[in-house]
């Protein structure tokens, strides 16, 4: 038998999801991380899953881990000394960037300084047109003269951005070559490898992060890397990318920024799988963790990307499972801002200490605390009552702020609540009602170790009525790693006017990426059979500044043959021009900016399970507890069931409580709770709900 195990390194804890290719059994497992070594978490989870289930270690055939290193690495600005070499009268450009603030209604805020010293910053004298046609070739001698710059600058990664290099790379690599002989040590990023886009900005920022995250992120695959192959000899190991596929360990080296949003993307994923094997194709996921939650829409089972994201203040573009995130987990301490106003978040408690509740010193009131006093999460404590909580603890951390408002203790903490579900509501309406899209009719699936005991109220607030709630909602990022596939993103930039005389020029490019994805493919030894290509185009109206993605086909193969018409591409434009702003012209003319072909190798086959024909009796609760609900001011008797225990077809109706090793799920009065004949929640709330909340 063969077994595959995704990883997914968060905040507070490092979560596994082991699967059996062969019969389908599964079995989950959460360990708390080790923020200074995420590494060491991972080999001691691993080695505890399989002991605990008697898997042998020789077993696994294949270990999908998603990474939080690169973005803790940018958010707490410790990578490594980096240099940039540029064109000539361009090194300022990292500090110009674009006209637009941080914050438009704030004169004062201003951007997070540039990762490159200016004194690092080294210009060279080249430059290529528009078209990739040299003007000025760079002078060996000023090269190796800048070089030597680089080298006593001491920098640990080279950055290369010059200017038109996205149209032809030769500058580039030619200087590249120089270096490599006169510095073998030092890491290079080059713009025209990392992100082949024109503006010019954007591919600059996006190499020097690559460059800043190139030796901080070798180091922790090298540490991986041995502990996987001593302890599991035979699994080959596949990193998460921000646009939710998997790479191997030698990309992840060369391009650390596509992680920078990898544990967000594998979540996504995974609820998409889970979308489908439940029915429910519109989708607002929550993730909830212990520092922060993440929302996405999900349409028609599919996540969208987007191309331009920003990672602690820096604009990064590379293609990115379109998440948005704010500070509401766990952990988030509630405290009183300078207006008097009690806030909760984005501070956390993390791991280390913890909300006080853990009794590892945390001194901080947070909503984990809120939680325990309100009788959500049980005294007994989490993971399946092996992480122990402390009540008492809880009441005294909440006591001063309960005090300064003049509330008891239990209102206090409904009110923690009650802010960290408005800061979580705000943001999914960022992703759906400015976009356009109608929540109410959508189903929220929270995930995560919080998000299901937040998510009733969040959708009530949205006129939501369904919910979903995965069979292990903490283990979803890891899940989702499991079912990703292995991807690949190539891009050629080139501004065509979408006309018939452009159009075998775009044809020409097509076959070129086609042929580009095929030696990837053959390269990473995919089958035939599990091969996938997606092309499309970043377009726009001529005179418009920014482009949309417009999707031209999909299959084993790209028939170029059939995009023949340019008022075919013209009318695939035209549809996801008027989704995104409301309107669009048959008449005005189009250009092409990017041409796009992502190549996908399928790792994991999708399956569904049937429901079970039979009636089921009804599920036996394990006790009860005083829950407060929707009134702090009374708690109601909640009956509290084990998840493990529940089988397809059970119902449970509310007020009930519904606890297993990742999370705790309130059902509220009047809710009714079901599983599905995979092991999903499918909870319908009660319209009482909705008309208690104003809907």
């Amino acid at each position: 038998m063969e077994w595959a195990i995704g990883v997914d390194v968060g905040g507070t804890f490092t979560d596994f999801y082991l699967y059996n290719t062969t019969t389908g059994s599964s079995f989950i497992s959460k360990t708390p991380s080790t923020p200074h070594n995420p590494a060491e978490a991972i080999v001691r989870g691993l080695l505890d899953i399989c002991e605990k289930h008697n898997v042998a270690l020789d077993s696994i055939s294949r270990l999908s881990h998603g990474t939080t290193v690169g973005t803790n690495t940018l958010i707490q600005r410790s990578g490594s000394k980096v240099a940039l070499i540029t064109t000539k009268g361009f090194k300022d450009l990292l500090e110009i960037g674009r006209q637009t603030r941080p914050h438009m209604y704030n004169l004062h805020t201003d951007f997070p300084a540039p990762l490159v010293d200016r004194d690092h910053r080294f210009e060279l004298s080249e430059r290529m047109d528009f078209n990739g046609s040299v003007i000025i070739a760079p002078n060996k001698s000023n090269v190796e003269e800048v070089i030597d710059k680089v080298i006593n600058s001491e920098a640990k990664a080279c950055a290369l951005g010059f200017l038109f290099s996205f149209i032809n790379p030769k500058h580039e690599r030619e200087v590249a070559e120089l270096i490599r002989q006169k510095a073998p040590g030092l890491v290079i990023s080059l713009s025209s490898e990392v992100q082949p886009e024109f503006r010019e900005y954007e591919r600059l920022s996006t190499t020097v992060l690559n460059a800043y995250l190139q030796p901080v992120m070798s180091v922790y695959l090298k540490t991986l890397e041995d502990g996987v192959k001593e302890n599991l000899p035979n699994a080959n190991i596949g990193i998460n990318q921000s646009n939710g596929g998997l790479m191997s360990p030698e990309r992840a080296r060369q391009f650390p920024v596509r992680t920078a949003l990898s544990g967000p993307a594998a979540g996504a994923v995974g609820a998409s799988f889970i979308a489908q094997q439940v029915g429910r194709k519109n989708i607002i996921t929550l993730d909830m963790g212990g520092t922060s939650a993440d929302v996405a829409m999900i349409q028609d089972f599919k996540v969208s990307i987007s191309f331009d994201r920003d990672v602690s203040g820096f604009p990064v573009r590379q293609p990115s499972v379109d998440v948005e995130t704010v500070g509401a987990g766990g952990g988030s301490i509630a405290w009183f801002d300078r207006d008097d106003l009690l806030k909760v978040g984005p501070a956390s408690a993390g791991a280390h200490p913890g909300p006080a509740c853990y009794g590892l010193g945390g001194t901080s009131p947070t909503v984990t605390d809120a939680n325990l006093i309100l009788g959500r999460l049980s005294p007994r404590g989490l993971l399946d009552g092996s992480m122990q909580l402390d009540p008492n603890a809880a009441v005294n951390v909440f006591k001063p702020i309960a005090k300064r408002l003049g509330f008891q203790p239990e209102h206090t903490a409904h009110g923690v609540l009650g802010i960290v579900v408005a800061n979580m509501v705000r943001t999914i309406r960022t992703i759906s009602v400015e976009r356009g899209y109608d929540p109410r009719q959508c189903v929220l699936m929270p995930f995560g170790g919080a998000g299901p005991l937040h998510a009733r109220d969040v959708a009530i607030n949205l006129g939501i009525s369904e919910m979903i709630i995965p069979a292990a909602p903490g283990i979803v990022c890891a899940q989702g790693l499991l079912v990703s596939d292995l991807k690949e993103d190539f891009v050629v930039s080139r501004r065509l006017a979408l006309t018939g005389e452009a159009l075998p020029e775009l044809q020409k490019i097509i076959r070129d990426l086609e042929t580009t994805a095929s030696d990837w493919f053959t390269r990473e030894n995919i089958t035939p059979d599990a091969r996938n290509l997606k092309l499309s185009i970043d377009a726009r109206y001529t005179g418009q500044n920014f482009e949309l993605s417009v999707p031209l086909a999909e299959g084993k193969k790209i028939e170029v043959s059939k995009l023949n018409q340019t008022q075919l591409i013209h009318q695939k434009f035209c549809e996801v021009h008027e989704l995104a702003y409301g309107y669009a012209s048959e008449a005005d003319p189009v250009e092409i900016i990017n041409i796009r072909l992502t190549a996908i190798a399928k790792l994991f086959e999708f399956s569904s399970k049937n429901s079970a024909s039979n009636t089921p009796s009804p599920p036996k609760a394990a006790g009860e507890r005083p829950v407060f609900f929707e009134n702090p001011d009374k708690p109601i008797t909640a009956k509290c069931f084990n998840r493990a225990s529940l089988i397809p077809g059970q119902e449970i109706h509310g007020p009930a409580i519904i606890e297993q090793l990742d999370t705790t799920t309130p059902v509220y009065p009047g809710d009714i709770a079901k599983v599905s004949a995979d092991g999903h929640l499918i909870i319908s709330i009660s319209s009482e709900g909705g008309k208690k909340n104003g809907q």
